[in-house]
């Protein structure tokens, strides 16, 4: 879809209360930061422990499209979030300007900031900084105006459309909602965009910035974006939930889209201890990406480059493949692309050596929003000691040689792989470790 980049958006002065901590003589490019807060709005619930326990009972999240009428569709199903009212987390000015997907993304946010007991109005403005990643903007937004050019003409179309479409919407929103001054931007990656505004969040931290709020949200569920998702061909168009996406299975079909995702709020360790965080879910350790660099929407039909982001991953988190406890795996839902990143998998750790997990399975896959919903899956296993099942998983297929999690399992995990992928060659994985 499109090019992996940065922009930087620009947000309002404010009065600081008191100076940024001073982090010069900490700085470090081998500094690995740490998540302090949480933050989930998904089709598996609003708030973390509403997500991972419907995600540890594998609650199956997928129903038929309501946002819509979709009759005319070859999918007509999806992961929606339940119950969704923008008025309790935002003002109307922000519910006027922007679009669902930037509506999820701050209220992400906001459930980040009030779980790490972190209030930005105490902080000096450049203190805190906002990477998010996105994939696809402000589609019903965009596709109402749209619409009301083509029928109304021109003086019908609201002076918000040129912002809330954008990719950049969600962070200049956040930043500006709470006043933030950091370096700020967004990676446009597709599906690895999560993670890598992770990535974006380390940089940043070990170049001074004492936190960041990171992850992506994405709301694609419109005529038009389904209309997008349905030409890759990839999108399963099974009538029941059960049998539609299926990750690892032998009756993979294909995915089926979803919406919301994950805010994590991101702190250099010695800022984290200064303000006395509560809690450290995990740090950071590894981060890697690659390209296949094969075509625009054909898969490669090597893992060559996904397996060697994995290994560049262990090998900057300084991690040997035998300490990883689980990997959580893309899990795209299409026999080849399965195939694919199962071979990966065996190339790096060895057939059946690691326990690989894809609970999305429950939900759809999210685009930038899953990758930052499967870190913070991640860390809550870590956090309580439990692998959640990959979802919708009936029958796994033996050729791929992958010990996939069946049942949600007991496991004292210190280290976890993320993996993620993303539509046109995007490979992107993070590894995580649990706080000592």
């Amino acid at each position: 879809m499109s090019t992996a980049t940065t922009v930087t958006t620009a947000t309002r002065v404010t009065t600081a209360t008191r100076p940024a901590p001073d982090l010069t003589a900490r700085h470090s490019p081998v500094t690995r930061p740490v998540v302090t807060g949480l933050g989930v709005v998904a089709p598996s619930g609003i708030g973390v422990e509403e997500h991972w326990a419907a995600t540890l009972r594998g609650d199956l999240a997928i129903t038929p499209i309501s946002r819509f009428d979709a009759s005319g569709y070859a999918a007509r199903i999806a992961g929606q979030v339940p119950d969704f009212d923008p008025n309790r987390y935002l003002d109307n000015r922000f519910i006027v300007q922007t679009d669902r997907w930037t509506w999820f993304g701050m209220a992400a946010s906001r459930l980040a900031l009030d779980d790490a007991g972190y209030d930005p109005s105490s902080r000096d403005a450049y203190d805190t900084s906002v990477v998010f990643g996105a994939g696809s903007g402000g589609n019903d937004f965009g596709q109402r105006e749209l619409s009301r050019l083509h029928t109304r003409g021109r003086g019908a179309v609201s002076v918000y459309q040129s912002i809330a479409w954008f990719y950049a919407a969600t962070t200049g929103q956040t930043s500006i909602r709470h006043g933030l001054k950091g370096p700020s931007g967004v990676v446009v990656a597709d599906g690895t965009g999560g993670v890598d505004s992770l990535a974006a969040a380390r940089r940043t931290i070990r170049r001074g910035t004492a936190s960041v709020l990171a992850g992506a949200a994405e709301s694609g569920l419109t005529p038009y974006a389904l209309t997008c998702h349905l030409s890759s061909g990839r999108v399963s168009t099974a009538a029941r939930a059960q049998a539609a996406y299926k990750p690892f299975d032998v009756r993979a079909n294909g995915y089926l889209p979803g919406e919301g995702g994950a805010t994590l709020l991101v702190e250099h360790p010695a800022a984290a201890a200064e303000r006395g965080a509560a809690k450290i879910y995990g740090e950071i350790a590894g981060y890697a990406a690659t390209h296949d660099a094969y075509h625009h929407s054909q898969a490669a039909p090597s893992p060559l480059w996904l397996a060697v982001a994995m290994r560049r991953a262990l090998a900057d988190a300084g991690v040997e493949a035998g300490e990883v406890d689980v990997v959580f795996a893309d899990g795209a839902g299409s026999r080849d692309l399965d195939a694919l990143e199962a071979a990966a998998l065996r190339d790096v750790f060895g057939a059946g050596a690691v326990p690989v997990t894809a609970p999305q399975g429950l939900i759809g896959r999210l685009c930038a929003g899953g990758s930052a919903l499967s870190t913070a899956t991640a860390l809550l296993a870590l956090r309580d000691g439990v692998l959640p099942a990959v979802g919708n998983l009936d029958e796994p297929d033996p050729a791929y040689g992958l010990d996939l999690v069946r049942e949600p399992r007991p496991c004292a995990a210190r280290v976890a792989m993320v993996v993620a992928r993303g539509f046109g060659g995007f490979n992107s994985v993070l590894v995580l470790r649990r706080p000592a």
